[in-house]
C-alpha cells in the first residue's frame, strides 16, 4: 500500500505471533482482538461474564483466517489469571503479546464511594493488570525469542486519559489508572534490557458500553465534544489500531510510553480561548 506521496508503506504484520487480549467480549478489547487476528496473530481473548458475546467476537476475528480462542477469566483472581496463561500454552503454544485491557467502573461521589467499590476497581484495573503482566513476563523468559518478533515479548496496557486528568466522582478509577501508569513505566525500566517492551494506550472518550451515558444521545454527545478538540467521539477501532502498532515491530524502539488516543482531550480545550 502507499501513502499520498506514492511511497511504499510497510504492512503491519503479526504473523507467527501469539496474543492474549483480556476483556475482549466488547468495546476496545473486541476491536483489538479482531485487529491482531487480521494482522496474522493467533489470539486468545477473554471474557468475564458473557461467553456469547466473546464467541461472537471470536467468530468475527476468525474471518481473517486466524486461529482465535476464547477463555473465561477473572484477572483479579491470581489462580484464575495463572489458569488463563495455561490456556494460552494449550491453545496457542506460547505467548508473544499481552494486551491487558480488562477494566471496570464503579462510580460514586467521594464520601459515598464504598470500600467494596473502591476495592473492585483497584483489583481489576490495577492488581489484575499486574498479575497478568507477571505471568506474561515469566513466559517470555521461559520461551526465549523467536524470528517472528524483534522483542522477546510485548505488553500493552489499556490505561486512560485519567491517568493524568483528575476525575471527580471516579476517584477509584483515576487512582487505578494513575497507578497503572507508574506500573507500566517501572516495568519498562526494569525489563527493557531483556528486550521485553512495555507500553500503554490511554484512550479518551470512546464509544463503548462503559460510558454510554456520555454519548448515546445528541445532547450528551454535544457536551462531551466540548472536551474533544478534534470534534468527534472516538470508536474502539481508533484504539485498537494504536495497540496493533505498539504490538508490532514497527514500534520496536518505543519503550515505556503512553500513547494517548483521545482526539486532543489531553490538550485541555477549555483553555483554548485563554482560560
Amino acid at each position: 500500500m502507499s501513502d499520498d506521496g506514492g511511497k511504499e508503506m510497510t504492512e503491519v504484520s503479526l504473523r507467527g505471533q501469539r496474543a492474549i487480549v483480556t476483556g475482549a467480549s466488547s468495546g476496545i478489547g473486541a476491536a483489538t482482538a479482531k485487529e491482531l487476528a487480521a494482522a496474522g496473530a493467533s489470539v486468545l481473548l477473554t471474557y468475564h461474564s458473557s461467553a456469547e458475546d466473546a464467541e461472537a467476537v471470536a467468530d468475527d476475528a476468525r474471518e481473517s483466517g486466524a486461529s482465535v480462542h476464547v477463555a473465561r477469566a477473572d484477572i483479579s483472581d491470581p489462580a484464575d489469571c495463572a489458569h488463563l496463561f495455561e490456556e494460552a500454552d494449550r491453545f496457542l503454544g506460547g505467548l508473544d503479546i499481552l494486551v491487558a485491557n480488562a477494566g471496570v467502573q464503579e462510580d460514586a461521589a467521594f464520601t459515598e464511594l464504598s470500600l467494596e467499590a473502591w476495592s473492585k476497581v483497584i483489583d481489576v484495573n490495577l492488581t489484575g493488570q499486574f498479575l497478568c503482566a507477571q505471568e506474561a513476563v515469566r513466559r517470555f523468559r521461559q520461551q526465549g525469542g523467536s524470528d517472528a518478533s524483534a522483542a522477546l515479548g510485548k505488553i500493552i496496557f489499556t490505561s486512560s486519559v485519567h491517568q493524568a486528568i483528575p476525575w471527580a466522582g471516579h476517584a477509584n478509577y483515576a487512582a487505578a489508572k494513575g497507578g497503572l501508569k507508574l506500573l507500566m513505566q517501572s516495568m519498562a525500566q526494569e525489563l527493557s534490557a531483556e528486550r521485553i517492551r512495555v507500553n500503554s494506550v490511554a484512550p479518551g472518550a470512546i464509544k463503548t458500553d462503559i460510558n454510554k451515558n456520555a454519548w448515546q444521545d445528541e445532547e450528551a454527545e454535544e457536551q462531551l465534544l466540548k472536551l474533544i478538540p478534534y470534534g468527534r467521539v472516538g470508536v474502539p477501532e481508533d484504539v485498537a489500531r494504536a495497540i496493533l502498532w505498539l504490538a508490532s515491530d514497527a514500534s520496536d524502539y518505543v519503550i515505556g510510553t503512553t500513547l494517548f488516543v483521545d482526539g486532543g482531550m489531553m490538550l485541555f480545550p477549555a483553555f483554548r480561548d485563554g482560560g
